[in-house]
């Protein structure tokens, strides 16, 4: 048990430093500016949308808790403190994404090429969508980040990668992944 603790300890003594170098280098290349940072909504508990979902009224949706709104209050901060630059913050429609960008950002636009797909009601939107966040990124042209709030299916989908709530995901243009960092709360 003494030989476990030891190991247990040198190996988690071994990965905060590796964990802090990737980090910074990360942000480093933030700085340069035009990345893509996919943002998986804040800490919303539960799985997929209730099946009374309405997208024009939040009652009806899985919405940021306490804890949610705790991370995304974080997500803003760290931004700040790292002096990310930021061209501007689209979000899905979907409202626990909204609140994400509210209280991370303040000034967000929506775009519905973020919404999720996960349901069967949706799903068939995958493709439009795909081909319209295409568009889009091909056309922007800045020395600043894009910031899209968004959902696990969207980033997993795009950067075949499985995001947590409130992960931040950094990809280039081309949705080459370039790192990713996971804000706790």
């Amino acid at each position: 048990m003494k030989f476990l603790k030891f190991f247990i300890l040198i190996f988690i003594s071994l990965i905060t430093p590796i964990k802090a170098d990737l980090e910074k280098k990360l942000l480093n290349q933030l700085e340069d500016g035009g990345k893509l940072i996919f943002i998986r909504h804040a800490y919303a508990p539960g799985n997929g949308d209730p099946n009374n979902f309405n997208l024009n009224d939040c009652s009806t949706q899985r919405n940021l808790n306490k804890e949610g709104r705790e991370q995304a209050k974080y997500i803003g901060e760290f931004f700040k403190k790292n002096e990310i630059k930021i061209d501007k913050v689209l979000s899905s429609e979907w409202c626990r994404c909204k609140e994400t960008a509210k209280i991370a950002f303040k000034n967000f636009t929506t775009n519905n090429f973020l919404n999720s797909f996960y349901s069967s009601k949706y799903a068939k939107n995958k493709n439009k969508q795909i081909k319209a966040l295409n568009d889009y990124i091909g056309k922007f042209e800045s020395d600043k980040n894009l910031i899209l709030i968004t959902h696990y299916v969207l980033i997993s989908e795009i950067l075949n990668y499985a995001p947590s709530s409130g992960e931040i995901v950094v990809s280039d243009k081309n949705f080459n992944m370039i790192g990713s960092i996971e804000i706790n709360y």
